[in-house]
This record gives C-alpha cells, sequence and structure tokens, in this order.
C-alpha cells in the first residue's frame, strides 16, 4: 500500500531533522492525516516553530505564519475587503489562513477577539469576510503554539478554541544528545528550507481518504463513548468532552491504526492517544482546583475505568 509506504517516508524524513521527538512528529502526523490542528504548549525556543515550518516543507504546502500580539486584528487572520479606486469595487485581500500549514504563532498573546477569527476556519474550512465565503486549500492544518499561562503577557484560551484543537502537544527539552546532534546541524547549516520534499497536498489528501476508510467496529465506538460519558459524569471538571471530542478521538484512533500498518482500530489506538485528544477539553471546577487535583490524573483513572471490547 504506497499510502502506508509515503506517510512513512513523511514522518523519517521530519524525523531525520527534527532529532529525538518522533513521539511528537507521529501525534502531529496524526492530526494532520485526520484533518486536525494542534496546539504545542511550551516554554520559547523549544523548536516549535521549527517543526511547524518542518511539516510544511516535507508535504510541499503553502506556509503562512501570522506573530499574534495584543494589537493583532482580526482582518490580519482572515482578510480584509480593500476598496480599488480604479474599478471602483471592494477586492479581497487575502490572510494569513490562506495557507495550507498556518503557524499561529503565540496565540495566546492575543485578544479573544482575533483568537475567535480562526473558530470557522477551524471547523469549517472557510472564511467569511463581509458576508462573502472563501472555501481554503486543502490540506488545511493549524498548528498553534502558545507559551504557559503563567507567562507575562499571556490570554487564556477560550473553551470553543480549545475544543478546536484535535490535540495539544508538549516538546520538551532535548537530552544532552539530542541538543549536540543539534547543535552540530546548527553548524554544519542544516535548513528547513533545504529538506527535500517527499510528497504534495494532493498525496496528502489521497491518504487522508485512506485513513477514513480504516475500519472502527461499533463495540469500539462504545468504548470511545464510554470514555467521553465518563469525563461529563465526573464532578471535578467543569464541563465534560464534547461530541466534536468524540468524533476526533474516532478520526485520530483511525490515524494511529493507519500509522501501525492496519486496516482496522484496536482498543489499544484508542488508549495510546485519548490523554492527547480529551485532556485539554477538560477543566478543573474551582472546588478541584483549590485542592489542588491533577486533571491528568483524574481523565487517566477515568479511561482505566472504561470496559475495552472484547
Amino acid at each position: 500500500m504506497w499510502q502506508y509506504e509515503k506517510v512513512n517516508e513523511i514522518k523519517d524524513s521530519i524525523n531525520n531533522f527534527f532529532v529525538g521527538k518522533e513521539d511528537v512528529v507521529e501525534n502531529m502526523l496524526i492530526c494532520l492525516l485526520a484533518g486536525g490542528h494542534v496546539l504545542l504548549e511550551d516554554v520559547p525556543g523549544i523548536g516549535k516553530t521549527t517543526l511547524a515550518k518542518c511539516f510544511a516543507q516535507v508535504i510541499a504546502c503553502s506556509f503562512g505564519r501570522i506573530q499574534f500580539t495584543p494589537d493583532t486584528l482580526p482582518g490580519d487572520v482572515v482578510g480584509l475587503s480593500v476598496y480599488n479606486m480604479k474599478t471602483g469595487e471592494f477586492e479581497y485581500r487575502a490572510g494569513a489562513v490562506m495557507n495550507q500549514i498556518l503557524l499561529a504563532d503565540e496565540i495566546n498573546r492575543t485578544s479573544p477577539k482575533t483568537q475567535a477569527a480562526l473558530l470557522e476556519a477551524m471547523s469549517e474550512n472557510q472564511v467569511t469576510v463581509d458576508g462573502t465565503v472563501y472555501p481554503l486549500k486543502k490540506p488545511f492544518m493549524v498548528i498553534a503554539t502558545q507559551n504557559p499561562v503563567e507567562y507575562l503577557g499571556t490570554y487564556q484560551l477560550p473553551e470553543a478554541q480549545m475544543d478546536r484543537f484535535m490535540m495539544k502537544l508538549s516538546i520538551g527539552y532535548p537530552d544532552r544528545e539530542q541538543e549536540m546532534k543539534m547543535a552540530s546541524d546548527f553548524l554544519a547549516g542544516k535548513e528547513v528550507s533545504k529538506i527535500d520534499p517527499v510528497c504534495d497536498a494532493q498525496c496528502v489528501e489521497d491518504i487522508r481518504k485512506k485513513v477514513a476508510e480504516v475500519l472502527v467496529k461499533d463495540s469500539l465506538l462504545g468504548y470511545i463513548e464510554d470514555m467521553i460519558r465518563l469525563t461529563r459524569e465526573e464532578k471535578r471538571f467543569v464541563v465534560g468532552a464534547s461530541p466534536r471530542a468524540m468524533l476526533a478521538l474516532v478520526r485520530a484512533s483511525q490515524a494511529k491504526a493507519f500509522l501501525s500498518g492496519r486496516d482496522y482500530v484496536k482498543p489499544d489506538d484508542v488508549k495510546a492517544i485519548a490523554m492527547e485528544v480529551l485532556l485539554h477539553r477538560l477543566s478543573l471546577s474551582s472546588k478541584a482546583e483549590m485542592e489542588k487535583e491533577d486533571a491528568a490524573k483524574i481523565l487517566n483513572s477515568l479511561l482505566i475505568k472504561a470496559k475495552i471490547p472484547a
């Protein structure tokens, strides 16, 4: 199956450049193949921007980057209509969103109004400007980065925004060997722009169609629904996982199975990515926060409770 071989080429090419973070690369690839978006939260200088550029370069897709600041406006994201004095008509000037891979850098440094400009694009693959709908190029993927909320000048992302990210990931510091390799590559002049693409946008779309055909039995759907329902019944969470979260977990499980070379989903596929898909969508109640509860530990206990199908 050429699609599976091509996915491995994409993964290997990224890992050859972005050393030592195979699990992060695989999860981002899962989101790409599942039609989802990724939120990377980590301290500055870890390589979040480099990883996003690397993804776009390897799959030969257009790349756009917008640096969010407190004065960034919605029009900077989705574009705006500009009056053309020669024709006497308004013309659409595209914003950064009109790229296949969009890096929303430091998304939590801008105002909620500007953050909300991405909501339609992330859920419907289109933007509306002055009443006119503009479809986005496929594949479309938002890779957003944010600094931890404890940092100065950051805004908390609203629940509606968080729910549109398929996964929230953290890269983390490299170990000694990885950092030495990074320094050697830097001295050798190794750059993202020099990476050879291994496929194109149409190739990614073909692979996405194959991922959507991966079999998910009713018993697996019941297993996933049990997980979602348990989060809704947990009183230490303000709200449980949404129906969108369930659909994201289903599609991400299909992509996980595909990366493992299978055309059907196993419970292990669901368990492997459930934490990354669900945790960022759940908020602790004020009582749980006062008692210093750990959301990850609570969710993990709920995932264990879900009955694994035979």
